[in-house]
């Protein structure tokens, strides 16, 4: 996608359709520790790549690329996890779409 066209929405429920559909055979025998060590070396990457980006400094047209790469590959990996899992994202979403059950913010 270019920075002109926006990429098209999708839903958290149509996002882990379709990583179910693509990848469930593989990531089921894989397991929950498995999937689980994937996802936390997609987030070391993305610690890496934030880390890297100085606070003071917008990032370059490269950086930012590889920024939104890791935090796709992250949301994918913890879908995948959710789906060896048996978690209904969206339905555990809905923590924060009740106000009478989310109040506040961590300090």
């Amino acid at each position: 996608m270019s920075a002109e066209t926006p990429a098209p929405d999708i839903t958290v429920r149509e996002l882990q359709q379709l990583i179910r559909d693509r990848y469930h055979a593989t990531d089921s025998a894989r397991g929950v520790p498995g999937t689980f060590m994937w996802l936390i070396e997609e987030v070391g990457e993305l610690a890496t790549s934030l880390h890297e980006n100085a606070p003071d400094q917008s990032p370059t047209p490269e950086q930012q690329a590889n920024l939104s790469e890791e935090f796709a590959d992250v949301l994918a990996w913890l879908t995948t996890l959710a789906n060896v899992a048996g978690v209904d994202l969206a339905a555990a979403l809905t923590k924060y779409t009740d106000p009478d059950r989310v109040k506040g913010v961590k300090p």
